[in-house]
């Protein structure tokens, strides 16, 4: 992956979920231009996997580390072994994500039908939606929350940085269609307001942090395309967005990266939410 280097990142960095999809593609990005990018994730073999794969033959450094960000015991000690090895963080990627079980579109017609799938399923669940809620969008407001000090301390070390979180939600969370997965899309909603509230909050408390959002429309993970392949990345065939949305195929590594490093290094950019998506909420409306 060739890009232009960008120098105010050859910092160290916490990926949550970095083994595939949108979150290795953030690591390739800020590796490939210095970063030293710790990813986390439950399993040890996909990071083993990524390090070997991605980790040779760059300007920075992959260093994989076993993790669990879905309860506080997991976050407190990912945040210990960070803490251990750095004085300071200067960028927090939250990107552990999971999909919700899907409605059946074709039934919910009428208020029998309507009332059968949303409610009467099993697959329509309260644990489906706090599974989702979890690891969406409650894990964010923990990473966060306990990372504080080591990004504070990064904007006292580096003179004309400011540390930075980079959440990462889903246009999924803005339009108005539920895509047959309510609690997904009502989840990255509530990431996205999150995302809002958490820089605010933080701004009036006198911290330097800035925290925004990356907001992906399609792009090849393995929770799109349900696989991955050998080298732990996913596809999908361009005709098969072709006239759906404006781009004409879905998100590549190269449109996830440069926005990565957009939001990563803009020391300008607070608060706000990057639609990155082809043209998808145009197509969609909000």
């Amino acid at each position: 992956m060739a890009m232009l280097l960008h120098e105010d990142i050859k910092t160290h960095n916490v990926l949550s979920g970095g083994g595939s999809g949108i979150g290795l593609m953030a690591a390739q990005a800020l590796a490939a231009n210095g970063a030293k990018v710790y990813i986390s994730g439950r399993t040890k073999e996909k990071l083993d996997r990524v390090v070997e794969q991605y980790g040779k033959n760059v300007v920075g450094e992959i260093i994989g580390i076993q993790a669990d960000v879905n309860h506080k015991q997991g976050i407190q000690d990912l945040f210990g072994e960070i803490s251990k090895r750095e004085k300071c963080l200067c960028i927090l990627v939250n990107n552990a994500g999971v999909s919700s079980e899907h409605l059946d579109k074709e039934e919910a017609t009428g208020a029998k039908g309507t009332r059968k799938s949303w409610f009467e399923k099993g697959s329509s669940s309260f644990e489906d939606w706090q599974k989702t809620f979890n690891t969406n969008v409650s894990s964010i407001f923990f990473m966060t929350s306990a990372f504080l000090p080591l990004l504070e301390k990064s904007t006292e070390t580096h003179k004309g940085w400011s540390s930075a979180v980079i959440n990462v939600t889903s246009i999924s969370g803005m339009i108005k269609s539920s895509q047959a997965h309510f609690a997904y899309n009502a989840s990255k909603g509530a990431a996205i307001h999150l995302n809002r509230m958490l820089a605010n909050e933080i701004v009036t408390s006198g911290m330097k942090i800035r925290v925004n959002s990356i907001a992906p429309g399609v792009f090849p993970s393995e929770m799109t395309t349900k696989e991955s392949d050998e080298n732990q990345k996913s596809g999908i065939p361009k005709e098969d967005w072709e006239g759906r949305v404006p781009a004409g195929r879905a998100g590549k590594d190269e449109d996830m990266a440069s926005t990565v490093l957009f939001v990563a290094t803009n020391q300008y950019l607070n608060g706000q939410n990057i639609a990155v998506d082809g043209g998808y909420t145009l197509a969609a409306g909000l």
